[in-house]
């Protein structure tokens, strides 16, 4: 183990406990954090349904590239980072640094996780098969940029929003129209993970300035970083209202629209520059909430209109 000398090692937020293979790899890559992005990724395919068939096999191939991207995101971003973090109190007991896995065998099984995602593309259409290695790149890209950048937190941000394209591309094959509206469901994405990103990013202010590190604690404090997370996030919800617009959304789009809102604006009120005591809840509880409810609402939407019951969704794409 790396921890340093005298440090009591205490467990990370939202991970499993137990000692077996499967609970080491779920706690690896933070496996409960996956329902921040697939909500999305699932939304994607919900609007996608609208212009094309989705198939089980189809929605299938989605979930296991979708997860295979995202292990092998966090599992090259633990490898590269695994000294930083055996330094941070916070991250120390992680897998690497506090000896419960190997460089070697986390790097076997992203590499393994990198071919799972790259095959899983292929199997849906030959634009998702071409764009893959883009977005693997740009996912592990991500792990070097708190070196040399502020931004670090759109940069993870524009890699979440991949998900809810790629949901769209891998049923229809095609880009649709209007040709934005994609391109703004990916804001809406980018500014809702990097505002939380930033969020999360707080309680190690002291420990990135110690080390080097850049993030938009550091650069602009607590104060003026928290008050760019809620502008980020208000851009959230007005680009999710305009995809509505663009899908010829109904009221449950509405009040889904209105629910992201309103659960935002609590999360941000678990949150003070002098108060970091509530932000596990904020960031874990309601994000998880956020992307799933508006999933939800996207695919009411779509199944009534499938019975009939609705006919205000008739989604131009």
């Amino acid at each position: 183990m790396t921890v340093t000398p005298g440090r009591v090692p205490v467990r990370e937020g939202q991970t499993f406990g137990g000692t077996t293979r499967l609970v080491k790899y779920a706690n690896f890559v933070k496996l409960p954090h996956t329902v921040f992005a697939l909500p999305f990724a699932l939304v994607g395919v919900t609007l996608a349904s609208y212009r094309a068939p989705v198939t089980l096999g189809m929605l299938g191939w989605v979930i296991l590239a979708f997860t295979c991207a995202r292990f092998t995101g966090m599992g090259f971003n633990r490898i590269v980072d695994r000294e930083i973090d055996a330094r941070n109190p916070r991250t120390s007991m992680r897998e690497i640094p506090s000896g419960a896995m190997t460089v070697r065998e986390a790097t076997v099984s992203v590499a393994v996780a990198s071919a799972i995602f790259v095959y899983s593309a292929w199997s849906l259409n030959p634009l998702c098969a071409w764009l893959s290695p883009v977005a693997l790149a740009w996912v592990c890209f991500y792990s070097y940029t708190k070196r040399f950048t502020r931004w670090s937190h759109l940069v993870l941000g524009v890699g979440m929003s991949i998900a809810p394209v790629g949901g769209y591309l891998a049923v229809t094959g095609a880009w649709p129209d209007p040709f934005w509206m994609p391109l703004v469901l990916s804001l809406a994405v980018t500014t809702w993970g990097g505002g939380f990103d930033i969020l999360y990013a707080l309680q190690d202010e002291g420990f990135d300035k110690a080390h080097g590190l850049h993030s938009i604690p550091v650069a602009l404090g607590r104060v003026r970083a928290i008050a760019l997370s809620r502008a980020l996030h208000l851009t959230t919800v007005v680009s999710l209202a305009v995809v509505g617009w663009a899908a010829n959304g109904g009221l449950l789009y509405v009040a889904g629209v209105a629910v992201v809102a309103a659960l935002l604006l609590y999360e941000h009120s678990l949150v003070k520059a002098d108060d970091l005591s509530r932000l596990d809840a904020a960031f874990f509880t309601m994000n998880g909430v956020i992307s799933i409810a508006f999933f939800l609402v996207v695919l009411a939407e779509r199944v009534l209109f499938a019975r009939g019951w609705v006919t205000t969704f008739p989604f131009r794409g």
